[in-house]
């Protein structure tokens, strides 16, 4: 069984930034499409970014093109999603996640396999 626990949240003032970590155990992390999704008080969760299983390729929501970055290491069996100019909307609770598809970089939830308990991320106005 795959467990995912992520790090790194906290309270930034709005254009600040942060890096959050997600830590795999428990299967074969550099097969694995890893994603970040978060949920926002009385909201859906929705897609942040993923990147492939190489590492190679990533996809982002466009509200966050630009300012996030999506990574992953192999050797160390964590992900990485770097944000920057963050925003007072973007407020929400951050979960990592992992999928066994390869093929594709999937952007929805139902196509992800592990969640992590997620990390509450704050910018204050």
């Amino acid at each position: 069984q795959v467990q995912l626990v992520e790090s790194g949240g906290g309270l930034v003032q709005a254009g600040g930034s942060l890096r959050l970590s997600c830590a795999a155990s428990g299967g074969t992390f550099s097969s694995y499409t890893m994603g970040w999704f978060r949920q926002a008080p009385g909201k859906e969760r929705e897609f942040v970014a993923a990147i492939n299983w190489s590492g190679e390729n990533a996809n982002y929501a466009d509200s966050v093109k630009g300012r996030f970055t999506i990574s992953k290491d192999n050797a160390k069996n964590t992900a990485y999603l770097q944000m920057n100019s963050l925003k007072p909307e973007e407020t929400a609770v951050y979960y990592c996640t992992a999928s066994e598809l390869i093929t594709t970089i999937p952007i929805r939830r139902w196509e992800y396999d592990y969640w992590g308990q997620g990390t509450q991320v704050t910018a204050s106005p």
